[in-house]
């Protein structure tokens, strides 16, 4: 079977240090940056009540009870489910029963929600403003060159991601061009963020951009404008659907059966 012919591409050594390093040190500086500027932009957070923190810290003890019941055997799963389950329905969590049933207060009145979506808005800018005048950068000085070659084989499937703004069909998918080295740096350089600024870093896009799909973040289900008994109700279902299982089922039996297999 012969093998193709290995494609090569006349580039100028000089590319490295004019395209890709410059690009990569304006990365990491931007980020640097955005980390300083969130900090310094972070407003304190304000001092929840007692109530308000009840009804937070309640939602989470339903959704760490649903997420993690394998540790648990079967009665005190039970027992937790309907313990949880009660007191959602009959709002014994809530921090004003009196207002179950209407709806939520416009959250332009709240400032605490204020508070909550000038934060938000000021993370935002400080993702987006930066992202905004480093592509106009790169298109305006750098668009169409092919700065670096991957050291191992990928499938033409990457070929779009890898070549953005090299319009070619010959061209080997392995050859990136430095728009696509921009993106690659927006999601590689976490590493790099960690080591110099600390695992809680606010210059990492991607961990802010995820922040909020854990079950970490579950104090914000009781965002501006949600309300928080609609929200017990979901739990509620998503408590009752469970159909529960221990890991510690039957390990007498796998434990007599992993030693009678020695």
């Amino acid at each position: 079977m012969a093998r193709l012919p290995v494609q090569t591409i006349q580039r100028d050594p000089q590319l490295f240090y004019w395209i890709l390093f410059p690009i990569t040190v304006v990365m990491v500086l931007t980020g640097i940056l955005r980390h300083y500027a969130t900090v310094l932009m972070a407003t304190s957070p304000k001092k929840l009540d007692q109530k308000t923190m009840r009804e937070q810290r309640s939602m989470l003890h339903g959704v760490a009870t649903r997420s993690n019941f394998h540790v648990l055997s079967g009665p005190s799963f039970r027992a937790r489910r309907d313990y949880l389950t009660n007191a959602y329905e009959t709002g014994a969590f809530l921090k004003s029963p009196d207002q179950r049933g209407q709806p939520p207060p416009n959250p332009m009145t709240d400032p605490g929600a204020m508070d909550g979506m000038m934060g938000m808005m000021k993370n935002n800018m400080a993702m987006m403003i930066p992202n905004t005048l480093i592509m106009s950068w790169i298109n305006a000085f750098f668009s169409g060159f092919v700065i670096i070659k991957l050291p191992f084989p990928i499938t033409v499937k990457f070929k779009s991601m890898l070549q953005a703004g090299v319009a070619t069909r010959e061209m080997d998918p392995r050859w990136m061009s430095s728009i696509s080295w921009y993106f690659l740096c927006i999601f590689g350089l976490q590493s790099v963020f960690n080591f110099l600024l600390g695992s809680d870093n606010a210059a990492s896009q991607m961990a802010q951009q995820m922040g909020g799909m854990g079950p970490q973040a579950g104090a914000q289900m009781f965002g501006p404008g949600v309300d928080p008994d609609k929200q017990f109700k979901i739990e509620t279902e998503n408590l009752a659907v469970v159909e529960h299982y221990s890991v510690l089922d039957g390990v007498e039996d796998r434990l007599l059966e992993g030693i009678m297999s020695k």
